[in-house]
């Protein structure tokens, strides 16, 4: 006698999807618009930007992980989409202010260097100023206001 066969099971990625786990009506209806989406373009077509923003709302809402488990999205690409979005909606003053102008009181006669001071932060913003006879505090002064500039 033999054993029972296993069944042939093929499943739609809608229903492996689904058995994951269920997930709220607001990220359902976005899954569908994105698996609506695949069936009608193939690979390497772009996902249009109305996807990505609806994309990027529900990640607002439910998680980056959650989302891009469920829109079968790379996590990376929906986080770079979601601080794009970050940065393009932040309010004025969480972007920075424009520069401003910093005066600098002639040195003292104390000790003065002559030297060129470059600064780079994170972000790739970058400074070089070419100082000859100024003060240290004032070195100080020049680079505090550039590390203190919000992005």
């Amino acid at each position: 006698m033999r054993p029972p066969k296993p069944r042939d099971v093929c499943l739609t990625e809608t229903q492996v999807t689904r058995q994951r786990g269920d997930f709220p009506a607001r990220l359902e209806d976005v899954r569908r618009r994105f698996e609506r989406w695949r069936q009608t373009h193939t690979p390497p077509s772009r996902i249009p930007d109305s996807l990505w923003a609806a994309a990027v709302k529900m990640a607002a809402r439910y998680g980056l992980h959650r989302t891009a488990s469920a829109l079968r999205l790379d996590y990376y690409a929906l986080r770079k989409h979601v601080t794009e979005n970050e940065v393009a909606h932040a309010e004025p003053s969480e972007k920075g202010t424009a520069a401003t102008f910093l005066e600098l009181s002639p040195p003292a006669p104390s000790a003065s260097c002559d030297c060129t001071l470059e600064l780079e932060d994170a972000r790739g913003a970058k400074m070089r100023v070419q100082v000859k006879g100024i003060a240290m505090p004032d070195l100080a002064a020049i680079s505090q206001s550039f590390w203190n500039q919000r992005p």
